[in-house]
């Protein structure tokens, strides 16, 4: 903006500079700090620098502030993103791997303790005998009303006719670890299952027989071998367990009777 002379000379009590000629001050001393300088114009001088420079602060704080929300925002995405990638972290590497590491664990376990038939799925026993025995069952009724002959007696025993807990004498207090005299038998049952308990060497053996009674195995119907050497195991009433051999913890295996007619 050119300056006017007349106004500068009457203002400021000079002839403006001319062109090339250095300021020795600068204008705001020269307006501020000049005794001709007229009061009104110094006052209004010092509201235009003093309002200029609140109106640059103001734009800085405004750009400052939009700069700190802009930050803020992409902080945020990114927090977001990387909470994102975390999870699938988490749920496609750790968490298989976790499940993995403790079903190698579990395998381990069972397969040390001898109970390696819990980790598969197993299936109903006895399921496709069920059907073949119907069907034989049927062709055996039709056979014997074609031929007059009389039915083929294939109804079970009822369950009154079966033992009850009633019937089957207690089993004898466990003893402990500690004891002297103790023997530990684990009983391998039809199933694949292992039962395990303590018994005394001097215990009658008749006790084995209430054992598989009482967890369901009917005498009648299941006997109990030795596993090395297979041989069944001789059960006497008058027999201690320590007469029939059984010295040392010993595995047994619960099988099924061959059925004979």
């Amino acid at each position: 903006m050119p300056v006017v002379p007349a106004l500068w000379e009457a203002e400021v009590g000079r002839s403006p500079p001319t062109p090339g000629q250095e300021f020795e001050t600068s204008l705001s001393n020269v307006i501020l700090f000049n005794p001709n300088v007229n009061d009104n114009f110094r006052f209004f001088f010092f509201f235009l620098i003093n309002y200029l420079i609140a109106l640059s602060c103001f734009d800085v704080l405004e750009e400052e502030e939009k700069n700190e929300k802009r930050q803020k925002l992409v902080r945020k995405k990114q927090q977001e993103a990387q909470g994102e990638k975390a999870s699938r972290y988490i749920e496609n590497v750790l968490k298989p791997h976790r499940e993995m590491k403790l079903r190698k664990l579990e395998e381990r376990f069972y397969q040390m303790t001898g109970e390696a038939w819990k980790l598969s799925s197993g299936h109903k026993l006895g399921g496709d005998e069920g059907a073949s025995q119907t069907s034989f069952e049927t062709s055996n009724r039709e056979a014997a009303k074609t031929q007059n002959l009389p039915k083929p007696l294939t109804e079970f025993p009822s369950p009154a006719e079966q033992p009850t807990c009633k019937e089957i004498p207690d089993l004898p207090e466990e003893p402990s670890e500690t004891a002297a005299e103790v023997v530990t038998v684990a009983l391998r049952c039809p199933s694949g299952n292992v039962l395990r308990r303590r018994f005394l060497k001097s215990c009658s053996s008749q006790v084995l027989l209430d054992w598989m009674m009482r967890i369901g195995y009917h005498t009648s119907l299941y006997s109990l071998s030795t596993s090395f050497p297979r041989r069944p195991l001789a059960v006497e009433g008058g027999q201690s367990l320590e007469d029939v051999g059984i010295t040392v913890d010993t595995v047994l295996i619960l099988e099924e009777k061959e059925q004979t007619n």
